[in-house]
């Protein structure tokens, strides 16, 4: 039976790139968000998420679900996939690594490669809309 890894996630994009992170200790990038917790909607957890790892305040009004995508999970195992809900939302302050964040960068889609599988995915999707340069 496979494992499935449950994510939220915030695509925020500026000139043709995303915003990326990586966290301690990992080589590839994520969107930043990250697992539900028990009880949890997808806007909850992406508020909680978004705040953690960037110390921004999302504002959940603005939020708009971008897509949704399967692929597998890094890091759990062959029979492990994430699922990842993204969400874009305008938001209060500059994001600013905290937490597990080791750094940020925005990554347009040459930096394909060098983001997990799920990402790749959205990747994709965003480059062939012309919202990822």
């Amino acid at each position: 039976m496979a494992i499935l890894v449950d994510t939220v996630a915030w695509v925020t994009l500026l000139e043709g790139r995303i915003l990326g992170t990586r966290s301690r200790g990992k080589t590839l990038f994520y969107i930043p968000g990250g697992k539900r917790e028990p009880g949890e909607g997808d806007l909850d957890t992406l508020l909680r998420e978004v705040k953690e790892e960037l110390g921004v305040n999302l504002r959940g009004g603005t939020a708009v679900h971008v897509g949704t995508f399967d692929a597998p999970a890094d890091g759990y195992g062959s029979d492990a996939v994430v699922r990842m809900a993204c969400y874009t939302a305008d938001h209060d302050g500059d994001p600013t690594p905290q937490g597990e964040i080791a750094e940020m960068e925005w990554l347009s889609y040459a930096d394909r490669p060098r983001v997990a599988p799920v990402d790749q995915v959205l990747f994709d999707q965003l480059h062939a809309t012309g919202d990822l340069g």
